[in-house]
Protein backbone atom coordinates (compact mmCIF):
# COMPACT_ATOMS: atom_id res chain seq x y z
CA UNK A 1 0.00 0.00 0.00
CA UNK A 2 1.08 3.39 -0.53
CA UNK A 3 2.95 4.96 1.71
CA UNK A 4 5.27 2.47 2.80
CA UNK A 5 5.18 2.40 6.49
CA UNK A 6 8.52 0.96 6.73
CA UNK A 7 9.71 4.99 7.16
CA UNK A 8 7.28 5.45 9.92
CA UNK A 9 8.74 2.67 12.17
CA UNK A 10 6.64 4.08 15.49
CA UNK A 11 3.55 3.65 13.44
CA UNK A 12 4.55 0.31 11.77
CA UNK A 13 5.21 -1.20 15.89
CA UNK A 14 1.99 0.24 17.22
CA UNK A 15 -0.34 -0.92 14.45
CA UNK A 16 1.35 -4.69 14.38
CA UNK A 17 0.07 -4.60 17.99
CA UNK A 18 -3.37 -3.65 17.49
CA UNK A 19 -5.73 -7.02 18.44
CA UNK A 20 -7.62 -6.94 15.40
CA UNK A 21 -4.49 -7.05 13.76
CA UNK A 22 -2.65 -9.95 15.56
CA UNK A 23 -5.72 -12.25 15.63
CA UNK A 24 -6.12 -12.36 11.89
CA UNK A 25 -2.21 -13.20 11.57
CA UNK A 26 -2.30 -15.31 14.39
CA UNK A 27 -5.21 -17.19 12.82
CA UNK A 28 -3.62 -17.64 9.23
CA UNK A 29 -0.07 -18.78 10.05
CA UNK A 30 0.68 -19.94 6.81
CA UNK A 31 3.63 -19.66 4.86
CA UNK A 32 1.59 -18.10 2.25
CA UNK A 33 0.36 -15.11 3.62
CA UNK A 34 2.47 -12.26 2.18
CA UNK A 35 4.40 -10.29 4.65
CA UNK A 36 2.74 -6.94 4.66
CA UNK A 37 5.46 -4.11 5.94
CA UNK A 38 2.48 -1.97 7.29
CA UNK A 39 1.32 -4.53 9.41
CA UNK A 40 4.54 -6.79 10.46
CA UNK A 41 3.66 -10.41 12.08
CA UNK A 42 3.96 -10.33 15.96
CA UNK A 43 6.82 -11.60 17.88
CA UNK A 44 5.67 -15.19 18.65
CA UNK A 45 5.18 -15.57 22.23
CA UNK A 46 8.11 -17.73 23.32
CA UNK A 47 10.29 -15.58 21.70
CA UNK A 48 9.67 -12.51 22.83
CA UNK A 49 10.65 -12.24 26.36
CA UNK A 50 14.31 -13.06 25.28
CA UNK A 51 14.20 -11.13 22.06
CA UNK A 52 12.03 -8.07 21.69
CA UNK A 53 11.48 -6.22 18.65
CA UNK A 54 14.91 -3.93 17.77
CA UNK A 55 12.90 -0.45 18.34
CA UNK A 56 12.19 -1.83 21.63
CA UNK A 57 15.77 -1.90 22.35
CA UNK A 58 16.23 1.27 21.00
CA UNK A 59 12.77 3.05 22.76
CA UNK A 60 12.01 0.92 25.68
CA UNK A 61 9.02 2.86 27.12
CA UNK A 62 7.31 1.35 24.20
CA UNK A 63 7.12 -2.19 26.65
CA UNK A 64 5.16 -0.29 28.88
CA UNK A 65 1.28 -0.70 28.85
CA UNK A 66 0.27 2.62 29.61
CA UNK A 67 2.54 4.14 26.84
CA UNK A 68 1.35 1.67 24.21
CA UNK A 69 -2.36 2.07 25.14
CA UNK A 70 -2.20 5.40 24.44
CA UNK A 71 -0.40 5.35 21.16
CA UNK A 72 -3.18 2.46 20.19
CA UNK A 73 -5.74 5.00 20.81
CA UNK A 74 -4.09 8.07 18.62
CA UNK A 75 -3.67 6.27 15.55
CA UNK A 76 -7.36 4.71 16.02
CA UNK A 77 -8.01 7.17 12.64
CA UNK A 78 -5.07 5.27 10.72
CA UNK A 79 -6.25 1.88 11.49
CA UNK A 80 -10.02 2.28 10.13
CA UNK A 81 -8.37 4.16 6.63
CA UNK A 82 -6.36 1.70 6.46
CA UNK A 83 -8.34 -1.19 6.18
CA UNK A 84 -11.20 0.80 3.76
CA UNK A 85 -8.07 1.48 1.18
CA UNK A 86 -7.07 -2.24 1.57
CA UNK A 87 -10.52 -2.84 0.24
CA UNK A 88 -10.49 -0.05 -2.39
CA UNK A 89 -7.34 -1.51 -3.85
CA UNK A 90 -4.09 0.33 -4.50
CA UNK A 91 -3.57 4.40 -5.82
CA UNK A 92 -3.77 5.18 -9.52
CA UNK A 93 -0.86 6.48 -11.08
CA UNK A 94 -0.06 9.78 -11.58
CA UNK A 95 -1.07 9.26 -15.80
CA UNK A 96 -4.22 7.44 -14.85
CA UNK A 97 -5.33 10.84 -12.34
CA UNK A 98 -4.13 13.41 -15.23
CA UNK A 99 -6.07 11.22 -17.69
CA UNK A 100 -9.11 11.30 -15.54
CA UNK A 101 -8.79 14.90 -14.89
CA UNK A 102 -8.87 15.30 -19.24
CA UNK A 103 -11.82 12.52 -19.42
CA UNK A 104 -13.78 14.74 -17.07
CA UNK A 105 -13.00 18.27 -18.71
CA UNK A 106 -13.69 16.62 -22.03
CA UNK A 107 -17.71 15.12 -20.36
CA UNK A 108 -17.90 18.46 -19.39
CA UNK A 109 -17.29 20.17 -22.20
CA UNK A 110 -19.52 18.15 -23.69
CA UNK A 111 -22.17 18.46 -22.33
CA UNK A 112 -22.43 22.11 -22.44
CA UNK A 113 -22.43 21.64 -25.96
CA UNK A 114 -25.34 18.96 -25.61
CA UNK A 115 -27.41 21.59 -23.62
CA UNK A 116 -26.60 24.29 -25.91
CA UNK A 117 -28.00 22.35 -28.51
CA UNK A 118 -31.32 21.70 -26.84
CA UNK A 119 -31.88 24.97 -25.97
CA UNK A 120 -31.87 26.04 -29.68
CA UNK A 121 -33.67 23.39 -31.34
CA UNK A 122 -36.74 24.29 -32.27
CA UNK A 123 -40.49 23.90 -31.52
CA UNK A 124 -41.74 21.81 -34.18
CA UNK A 125 -45.45 22.93 -35.40
CA UNK A 126 -48.20 21.98 -33.63
CA UNK A 127 -46.62 20.91 -30.87
CA UNK A 128 -47.78 22.80 -27.91
CA UNK A 129 -45.37 25.47 -25.57
CA UNK A 130 -46.15 23.94 -22.35
CA UNK A 131 -45.48 20.43 -23.91
CA UNK A 132 -42.14 21.02 -25.46
CA UNK A 133 -40.73 22.78 -22.24
CA UNK A 134 -41.56 19.30 -20.84
CA UNK A 135 -40.06 17.21 -23.76
CA UNK A 136 -36.79 19.65 -23.52
CA UNK A 137 -37.13 18.85 -19.43
CA UNK A 138 -36.83 15.42 -20.15
CA UNK A 139 -34.23 15.20 -22.74
CA UNK A 140 -31.95 17.58 -20.92
CA UNK A 141 -32.33 15.18 -18.02
CA UNK A 142 -31.66 12.33 -19.79
CA UNK A 143 -28.58 14.06 -21.59
CA UNK A 144 -27.10 14.92 -17.77
CA UNK A 145 -27.74 11.59 -16.58
CA UNK A 146 -26.07 9.96 -19.36
CA UNK A 147 -22.88 12.55 -18.53
CA UNK A 148 -22.54 11.68 -14.99
CA UNK A 149 -22.70 8.29 -15.98
CA UNK A 150 -19.49 8.77 -18.18
CA UNK A 151 -17.81 10.48 -15.33
CA UNK A 152 -18.42 8.24 -12.85
CA UNK A 153 -15.43 5.87 -13.39
CA UNK A 154 -13.20 8.94 -13.87
CA UNK A 155 -14.22 10.63 -10.72
CA UNK A 156 -13.86 7.28 -8.26
CA UNK A 157 -10.41 7.21 -9.63
CA UNK A 158 -9.74 10.88 -8.47
CA UNK A 159 -11.27 10.15 -5.16
CA UNK A 160 -9.06 6.84 -4.66
CA UNK A 161 -5.97 8.89 -5.61
CA UNK A 162 -7.60 11.63 -2.93
CA UNK A 163 -7.81 9.30 -0.03
CA UNK A 164 -4.54 7.54 -0.85
CA UNK A 165 -3.48 11.09 -0.56
CA UNK A 166 -4.88 12.08 2.33
CA UNK A 167 -4.33 8.32 3.97
CA UNK A 168 -0.20 9.60 3.55
CA UNK A 169 -0.94 13.00 5.28
CA UNK A 170 -2.79 11.28 7.94
CA UNK A 171 0.49 8.33 8.34
CA UNK A 172 2.90 11.14 9.02
CA UNK A 173 0.67 12.97 11.53
CA UNK A 174 0.29 9.77 13.30
CA UNK A 175 3.72 9.37 13.53
CA UNK A 176 4.37 12.77 14.48
CA UNK A 177 1.87 12.25 17.18
CA UNK A 178 3.40 8.82 18.45
CA UNK A 179 6.76 10.65 18.90
CA UNK A 180 5.62 13.06 20.84
CA UNK A 181 3.79 11.07 23.31
CA UNK A 182 6.91 8.94 23.59
CA UNK A 183 8.60 12.11 24.24
CA UNK A 184 6.36 12.76 27.39
CA UNK A 185 6.87 9.54 28.58
CA UNK A 186 10.53 10.92 28.79
CA UNK A 187 12.52 8.44 26.74
CA UNK A 188 13.45 10.61 23.21
CA UNK A 189 16.75 12.55 24.05
CA UNK A 190 16.89 16.48 22.51
CA UNK A 191 18.69 16.57 19.42
CA UNK A 192 18.17 19.93 18.70
CA UNK A 193 21.12 22.63 17.57
CA UNK A 194 21.56 25.69 17.55
CA UNK A 195 20.80 28.00 14.01
CA UNK A 196 23.37 27.31 11.68
CA UNK A 197 24.90 31.18 10.77
CA UNK A 198 25.88 31.75 6.88
CA UNK A 199 28.74 29.98 5.89
CA UNK A 200 31.77 32.60 5.88
CA UNK A 201 32.49 31.27 2.28
CA UNK A 202 28.95 31.58 1.02
CA UNK A 203 28.68 35.16 2.48
CA UNK A 204 32.42 35.99 0.51
CA UNK A 205 30.63 34.52 -3.03
CA UNK A 206 27.92 36.81 -2.78
CA UNK A 207 30.19 39.64 -1.59
CA UNK A 208 32.91 38.73 -4.81
CA UNK A 209 29.87 38.60 -7.16
CA UNK A 210 28.59 41.81 -6.32
CA UNK A 211 32.29 43.49 -7.56
CA UNK A 212 32.25 41.16 -10.64
CA UNK A 213 30.55 38.99 -12.52
CA UNK A 214 30.71 35.47 -11.44
CA UNK A 215 30.15 32.59 -14.05
CA UNK A 216 30.92 29.89 -11.77
CA UNK A 217 30.43 28.38 -7.95
CA UNK A 218 31.57 25.46 -6.13
CA UNK A 219 30.37 24.64 -3.04
CA UNK A 220 30.18 21.13 -2.86
CA UNK A 221 30.16 19.03 0.85
CA UNK A 222 29.94 22.59 2.33
CA UNK A 223 27.53 21.29 5.30
CA UNK A 224 25.27 24.13 4.02
CA UNK A 225 21.91 23.93 5.74
CA UNK A 226 20.41 26.96 3.63
CA UNK A 227 21.40 28.85 0.55
CA UNK A 228 20.65 32.58 0.60
CA UNK A 229 18.27 33.82 -1.37
CA UNK A 230 20.79 36.61 -2.32
CA UNK A 231 22.41 33.87 -4.46
CA UNK A 232 19.53 34.52 -6.91
CA UNK A 233 20.75 37.82 -7.85
CA UNK A 234 24.24 36.39 -9.64
CA UNK A 235 22.63 36.61 -12.83
CA UNK A 236 25.81 35.80 -14.67
CA UNK A 237 26.20 32.77 -13.28
CA UNK A 238 26.69 29.79 -15.86
CA UNK A 239 27.60 26.67 -13.76
CA UNK A 240 26.58 25.98 -9.69
CA UNK A 241 27.47 22.54 -7.77
CA UNK A 242 25.30 22.75 -4.10
CA UNK A 243 25.86 18.95 -4.02
CA UNK A 244 27.09 17.19 -0.67
CA UNK A 245 25.54 19.42 1.40
CA UNK A 246 22.45 19.16 3.71
CA UNK A 247 20.04 21.47 2.02
CA UNK A 248 16.26 21.39 2.68
CA UNK A 249 15.20 23.64 0.60
CA UNK A 250 15.86 25.41 -2.80
CA UNK A 251 15.10 28.95 -3.04
CA UNK A 252 12.60 30.09 -5.35
CA UNK A 253 15.30 33.35 -6.04
CA UNK A 254 17.22 30.52 -8.02
CA UNK A 255 14.58 31.26 -10.78
CA UNK A 256 16.65 34.96 -11.24
CA UNK A 257 19.63 32.82 -12.93
CA UNK A 258 18.44 33.04 -16.07
CA UNK A 259 21.84 32.28 -18.07
CA UNK A 260 22.39 29.40 -15.69
CA UNK A 261 23.22 26.19 -17.55
CA UNK A 262 24.20 23.60 -14.95
CA UNK A 263 22.87 22.91 -11.46
CA UNK A 264 24.47 20.24 -9.37
CA UNK A 265 22.02 20.27 -5.81
CA UNK A 266 22.48 16.34 -5.87
CA UNK A 267 22.84 14.31 -2.63
CA UNK A 268 21.19 16.81 0.00
CA UNK A 269 18.25 16.29 2.14
CA UNK A 270 15.22 17.87 -0.64
CA UNK A 271 11.96 16.91 -0.28
CA UNK A 272 10.62 19.15 -3.60
CA UNK A 273 11.57 21.23 -5.78
CA UNK A 274 10.57 24.61 -6.30
CA UNK A 275 7.98 25.26 -9.26
CA UNK A 276 9.83 28.20 -10.02
CA UNK A 277 12.91 25.70 -11.77
CA UNK A 278 10.55 26.09 -14.61
CA UNK A 279 11.82 29.31 -14.99
CA UNK A 280 15.67 28.63 -15.54
CA UNK A 281 15.27 28.28 -19.37
CA UNK A 282 18.52 28.15 -20.51
CA UNK A 283 19.41 25.02 -18.16
CA UNK A 284 21.24 21.86 -19.86
CA UNK A 285 22.38 19.65 -16.93
CA UNK A 286 20.31 19.14 -13.85
CA UNK A 287 21.38 16.49 -11.25
CA UNK A 288 19.16 16.52 -8.66
CA UNK A 289 19.73 12.83 -7.56
CA UNK A 290 20.08 11.45 -3.83
CA UNK A 291 18.01 13.72 -1.69
CA UNK A 292 14.22 12.49 -0.63
CA UNK A 293 12.45 13.83 -3.99
CA UNK A 294 8.56 12.08 -3.84
CA UNK A 295 7.43 13.90 -7.12
CA UNK A 296 9.20 16.59 -9.71
CA UNK A 297 7.12 19.89 -10.24
CA UNK A 298 5.40 19.69 -14.17
CA UNK A 299 7.09 23.08 -14.12
CA UNK A 300 10.70 21.11 -14.80
CA UNK A 301 8.45 20.28 -18.26
CA UNK A 302 9.78 24.30 -19.50
CA UNK A 303 13.34 23.88 -18.82
CA UNK A 304 12.97 23.06 -22.13
CA UNK A 305 17.35 22.95 -23.20
CA UNK A 306 17.88 20.27 -20.78
CA UNK A 307 20.33 17.85 -22.46
CA UNK A 308 21.01 15.65 -19.56
CA UNK A 309 18.45 15.26 -16.31
CA UNK A 310 19.06 12.78 -12.92
CA UNK A 311 16.91 12.38 -10.82
CA UNK A 312 18.26 9.23 -9.57
CA UNK A 313 18.25 7.79 -5.76
CA UNK A 314 14.86 9.45 -5.01
CA UNK A 315 11.64 8.36 -3.92
CA UNK A 316 9.68 9.30 -7.00
CA UNK A 317 6.66 7.55 -7.74
CA UNK A 318 5.92 8.72 -10.85
CA UNK A 319 7.25 11.32 -14.16
CA UNK A 320 5.47 14.62 -15.16
CA UNK A 321 2.89 13.55 -17.92
CA UNK A 322 4.13 15.39 -20.21
CA UNK A 323 7.83 15.33 -19.83
CA UNK A 324 8.45 13.98 -23.02
CA UNK A 325 6.29 16.27 -25.44
CA UNK A 326 8.48 19.36 -23.83
CA UNK A 327 11.97 17.80 -23.43
CA UNK A 328 12.78 17.37 -27.18
CA UNK A 329 16.72 17.98 -26.66
CA UNK A 330 17.40 15.90 -23.86
CA UNK A 331 20.00 13.30 -24.77
CA UNK A 332 20.51 11.25 -21.59
CA UNK A 333 18.15 10.08 -18.43
CA UNK A 334 18.78 8.55 -15.43
CA UNK A 335 15.73 7.91 -13.01
CA UNK A 336 16.93 4.36 -11.75
CA UNK A 337 16.32 3.84 -7.75
CA UNK A 338 12.93 4.93 -7.52
CA UNK A 339 9.66 3.85 -7.29
CA UNK A 340 8.55 4.26 -10.80
CA UNK A 341 5.89 1.62 -11.66
CA UNK A 342 5.27 2.68 -15.01
CA UNK A 343 7.08 5.53 -17.93
CA UNK A 344 4.92 8.45 -19.12
CA UNK A 345 3.78 7.49 -22.75
CA UNK A 346 5.01 10.82 -24.13
CA UNK A 347 8.45 9.86 -23.18
CA UNK A 348 8.67 7.95 -26.14
CA UNK A 349 8.60 11.58 -27.90
CA UNK A 350 12.33 11.81 -26.71
CA UNK A 351 13.81 11.69 -30.11
CA UNK A 352 17.22 12.80 -29.19
CA UNK A 353 17.44 10.35 -26.48
CA UNK A 354 20.34 8.35 -26.24
CA UNK A 355 20.84 7.43 -22.85
CA UNK A 356 18.04 6.12 -20.26
CA UNK A 357 18.64 4.26 -17.34
CA UNK A 358 15.61 3.01 -15.10
CA UNK A 359 16.66 0.24 -13.10
CA UNK A 360 15.98 -0.68 -9.71
CA UNK A 361 12.38 0.65 -10.27
CA UNK A 362 9.03 -1.04 -9.98
CA UNK A 363 8.09 -0.81 -14.02
CA UNK A 364 5.50 -3.29 -14.62
CA UNK A 365 6.62 -2.63 -18.49
CA UNK A 366 7.59 -0.21 -21.04
CA UNK A 367 5.54 1.84 -23.85
CA UNK A 368 4.46 0.18 -26.26
CA UNK A 369 5.64 3.30 -28.52
CA UNK A 370 9.35 2.76 -27.13
CA UNK A 371 10.11 1.83 -30.38
CA UNK A 372 10.02 5.87 -31.80
CA UNK A 373 13.39 6.27 -29.35
CA UNK A 374 15.35 5.84 -33.04
CA UNK A 375 18.14 7.33 -30.94
CA UNK A 376 18.25 5.45 -28.08
CA UNK A 377 21.75 3.89 -28.09
CA UNK A 378 21.97 2.43 -23.82
CA UNK A 379 18.80 1.12 -22.10
CA UNK A 380 19.06 -0.23 -18.55
CA UNK A 381 15.99 -1.53 -17.40
CA UNK A 382 17.50 -4.28 -14.98
CA UNK A 383 16.35 -5.02 -11.07
CA UNK A 384 12.54 -4.06 -11.59
CA UNK A 385 12.33 -7.98 -10.16
CA UNK A 386 8.95 -9.35 -10.42
CA UNK A 387 7.38 -6.53 -11.83
CA UNK A 388 8.77 -6.80 -14.95
CA UNK A 389 7.47 -9.41 -17.07
CA UNK A 390 7.12 -9.00 -20.72
CA UNK A 391 8.48 -6.03 -23.39
CA UNK A 392 6.97 -4.32 -26.10
CA UNK A 393 7.40 -5.65 -29.72
CA UNK A 394 8.52 -2.79 -30.92
CA UNK A 395 11.39 -2.98 -28.70
CA UNK A 396 12.54 -4.15 -32.20
CA UNK A 397 12.62 -0.69 -33.76
CA UNK A 398 15.68 0.54 -31.43
CA UNK A 399 17.81 0.27 -34.57
CA UNK A 400 20.74 2.25 -32.96
CA UNK A 401 20.58 0.64 -29.05
CA UNK A 402 24.29 -0.70 -28.64
CA UNK A 403 23.62 -1.90 -24.77
CA UNK A 404 20.65 -3.72 -23.46
CA UNK A 405 20.32 -4.73 -19.72
CA UNK A 406 17.16 -6.61 -18.99
CA UNK A 407 18.83 -8.84 -15.79
CA UNK A 408 16.81 -9.47 -12.56
CA UNK A 409 13.27 -9.14 -14.01
CA UNK A 410 10.34 -11.95 -14.57
CA UNK A 411 10.67 -11.84 -18.47
CA UNK A 412 9.87 -15.51 -20.02
CA UNK A 413 10.24 -14.33 -23.75
CA UNK A 414 12.32 -11.41 -25.61
CA UNK A 415 9.70 -10.17 -28.38
CA UNK A 416 9.93 -11.68 -31.80
CA UNK A 417 11.86 -8.20 -33.40
CA UNK A 418 14.31 -8.34 -31.30
CA UNK A 419 16.60 -9.87 -34.10
CA UNK A 420 16.37 -6.39 -35.53
CA UNK A 421 18.88 -4.69 -33.26
CA UNK A 422 21.83 -4.87 -35.85
CA UNK A 423 23.99 -2.70 -33.12
CA UNK A 424 23.43 -4.32 -30.29
CA UNK A 425 26.74 -5.33 -28.77
CA UNK A 426 26.01 -5.83 -25.03
CA UNK A 427 23.32 -7.93 -23.34
CA UNK A 428 22.43 -8.81 -20.23
CA UNK A 429 19.86 -11.63 -19.63
CA UNK A 430 20.91 -12.85 -15.91
CA UNK A 431 18.16 -14.15 -13.33
CA UNK A 432 14.88 -14.11 -15.80
CA UNK A 433 12.67 -17.05 -16.60
CA UNK A 434 13.48 -16.97 -19.88
CA UNK A 435 12.04 -19.38 -22.19
CA UNK A 436 12.56 -17.35 -25.69
CA UNK A 437 15.46 -17.86 -26.95
CA UNK A 438 16.47 -20.97 -24.44
CA UNK A 439 19.26 -20.82 -21.98
CA UNK A 440 22.16 -22.51 -24.22
CA UNK A 441 21.65 -19.92 -27.06
CA UNK A 442 21.75 -17.27 -24.39
CA UNK A 443 25.38 -18.72 -22.87
CA UNK A 444 26.96 -18.15 -26.37
CA UNK A 445 26.12 -14.38 -26.43
CA UNK A 446 24.51 -11.81 -27.94
CA UNK A 447 24.97 -12.33 -31.51
CA UNK A 448 23.78 -15.95 -31.59
CA UNK A 449 20.75 -14.38 -29.30
CA UNK A 450 19.91 -12.08 -32.32
CA UNK A 451 20.44 -14.73 -34.34
CA UNK A 452 17.95 -17.08 -32.98
CA UNK A 453 15.43 -14.44 -32.69
CA UNK A 454 16.03 -13.28 -36.42
CA UNK A 455 15.70 -16.52 -37.55
CA UNK A 456 12.31 -16.76 -35.03
CA UNK A 457 10.76 -13.50 -37.23
CA UNK A 458 11.72 -14.95 -40.64
CA UNK A 459 10.19 -18.02 -39.60
CA UNK A 460 6.92 -16.37 -38.09
CA UNK A 461 6.80 -14.21 -41.32
CA UNK A 462 7.13 -16.80 -43.93
CA UNK A 463 4.14 -18.88 -41.81
CA UNK A 464 1.93 -15.55 -42.30
CA UNK A 465 3.01 -15.36 -45.91
CA UNK A 466 1.99 -18.93 -46.62
CA UNK A 467 -1.50 -18.63 -44.41
CA UNK A 468 -1.48 -15.39 -46.63
CA UNK A 469 -1.30 -17.24 -49.93
CA UNK A 470 -3.63 -19.39 -48.87
CA UNK A 471 -6.47 -17.39 -48.12
CA UNK A 472 -5.54 -15.33 -51.76
CA UNK A 473 -5.52 -18.54 -53.42
CA UNK A 474 -9.13 -19.75 -52.07
CA UNK A 475 -10.35 -16.46 -52.63
CA UNK A 476 -9.39 -16.59 -56.11
CA UNK A 477 -10.92 -20.18 -56.51
CA UNK A 478 -13.93 -18.84 -54.87
CA UNK A 479 -13.80 -15.65 -57.36
CA UNK A 480 -13.90 -18.61 -60.50
CA UNK A 481 -16.43 -20.17 -59.49
CA UNK A 482 -18.29 -17.22 -59.16
CA UNK A 483 -17.03 -15.81 -62.34
CA UNK A 484 -18.18 -19.33 -64.16
CA UNK A 485 -21.74 -19.79 -62.22
CA UNK A 486 -22.47 -16.07 -63.01
CA UNK A 487 -21.55 -16.67 -66.61
CA UNK A 488 -23.76 -19.64 -66.51
CA UNK A 489 -26.83 -18.39 -65.34
CA UNK A 490 -26.59 -15.32 -67.83
CA UNK A 491 -25.72 -17.99 -70.85
CA UNK A 492 -29.04 -20.11 -69.59
CA UNK A 493 -30.83 -17.08 -69.46
CA UNK A 494 -30.21 -15.62 -72.94
CA UNK A 495 -30.80 -18.95 -74.27
CA UNK A 496 -34.19 -19.26 -72.71
CA UNK A 497 -35.10 -15.63 -73.93
CA UNK A 498 -33.85 -16.94 -77.78
CA UNK A 499 -35.58 -20.13 -77.51
CA UNK A 500 -38.13 -18.86 -75.56
CA UNK A 501 -38.97 -16.01 -78.45
CA UNK A 502 -38.24 -18.33 -80.98
CA UNK A 503 -41.45 -20.80 -80.33
CA UNK A 504 -43.37 -17.69 -79.11
CA UNK A 505 -43.26 -15.84 -81.90
CA UNK A 506 -46.02 -15.96 -85.15
CA UNK A 507 -44.50 -16.24 -88.47
CA UNK A 508 -46.92 -15.44 -91.55
CA UNK A 509 -48.68 -18.31 -92.68
CA UNK A 510 -48.62 -20.52 -95.41
CA UNK A 511 -52.30 -20.97 -97.37
CA UNK A 512 -51.07 -24.42 -98.65
CA UNK A 513 -49.39 -26.09 -95.06
CA UNK A 514 -53.12 -24.39 -93.54
CA UNK A 515 -54.88 -25.79 -96.75
CA UNK A 516 -57.05 -29.16 -95.21
CA UNK A 517 -56.04 -32.65 -96.60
Amino acid sequence: MDPNLKSYPLLSYVLSRLPSISSRLQSSPSSDTPFDLEQPPPIDAASSSTAPPPIVDQMPHLSHPKVLASMTHAIYDVAQTRSVLQTLGPRPDHESVDMAHHKLAEIDSNLSKSLEELVLSPRPEGVDQAEWRANLADKEQQIRQQAEQEKSMYKSILQLDEMHEAYGKLVKQAEERLVKIYEKAGEVADDSEPVEETNPEVVGILEEAQGKGLERVDLCGRKLRYLPEAFGKISGLLSLNLSGNQLEVIPDSLAGLEKLEELNVSSNLLESLPDSIGLLQNLKILDVSGNKLNALPDSICYCRSLVELDVSFNSLAYLPTNLGNELGNLEKLSIYLNKLRSLPNSICKMRSLRFLDAHFNELRGLPNEIGRLTNLEVLNVCSNFSDLTELPETLGELTNLKELDLSNNQIQALPDTFGRLDNLKKLNLEQNPLVIPPLEVVEQGVDAVKLFMAKRWADKLAEEERKSMIEVNEEEENGWLTRSTTWLKRSVSVVGETVSGYLGTAGPTDPILDEER
